[in-house]
């Protein structure tokens, strides 16, 4: 008899549940004007929008449960050279260089006053910058984690954020990538391997019990 996905990945144990932490905090991961413009070869179509609709409530409720929000932007100096084999590999990435619109934050999610904003050069939030170290100031144990897109910045996050030592939650409504198929995908990875899969509902409902 043939064995299906399901039934193997059961036998190894995947997508076990974790216990979450006391101390969350909110990761939007580049929410840019890039994948939301027609114009631009990162165009993410309605599966952008959407997450990006989600994110804006979950946004507003981690500052009304005084749980840290925390962005981030890809950000390169015109031209890239800062941007090494990443921005070589792919040309639209020059959508991120300093100054054009493509590299803002999309209408709808704006920095506030207590917000913190982190700069990257490379997929992972954590690759490069004093994210786990900002983290670890503010004794954060987990990390709640939504942003554009599914397949490449936010997964290569996730990775890095259990790797980190952190309990890492996917608020899956709010991830987004250009086609269902590569979102589905790295969702269903993800929810295997490296993180829980929660709903908006569920996200705000824990960021409101701590």
């Amino acid at each position: 008899m043939n064995e299906t996905l399901e039934d193997n990945y059961d036998k190894a144990g995947y997508h076990a549940k974790q216990t979450f932490g006391v101390r969350p905090a909110l990761l939007l991961v580049d929410f840019a004007q890039a994948y939301f413009d027609p114009a631009s070869p990162l165009f993410g179509g309605e599966g952008c929008v959407a997450a990006r609709d989600h994110a804006i409530k979950l946004a507003v409720a981690a500052r009304k449960f005084a749980v840290p929000v925390i962005f981030t932007e890809v950000k390169y100096q015109p031209g890239g050279a800062d941007g090494g084999a990443f921005f070589a590999k792919v040309p639209a990435l020059s959508c991120f260089e300093a100054g054009r619109e493509t590299q803002k934050l999309v209408d709808g999610l704006a920095l506030e006053s207590n917000d913190m904003m982190i700069t990257k050069q490379y997929p992972s939030a954590f690759f490069g910058t004093s994210l786990a170290a900002t983290l670890q100031f503010h004794k954060i144990d987990t990390l709640i984690i939504c942003g554009l897109t599914t397949s490449g910045c936010v997964r290569a996050t996730c990775i890095d954020s259990i790797s980190s030592g952190f309990v890492t939650l996917i608020a899956s409504e709010a991830c987004g990538d250009r086609a269902s198929g590569p979102h589905d995908a790295n969702l269903f990875d993800m929810s295997a391997k490296y993180a829980d899969l929660i709903s908006t509902s569920d996200a705000i409902a824990y960021m409101q019990s701590h």
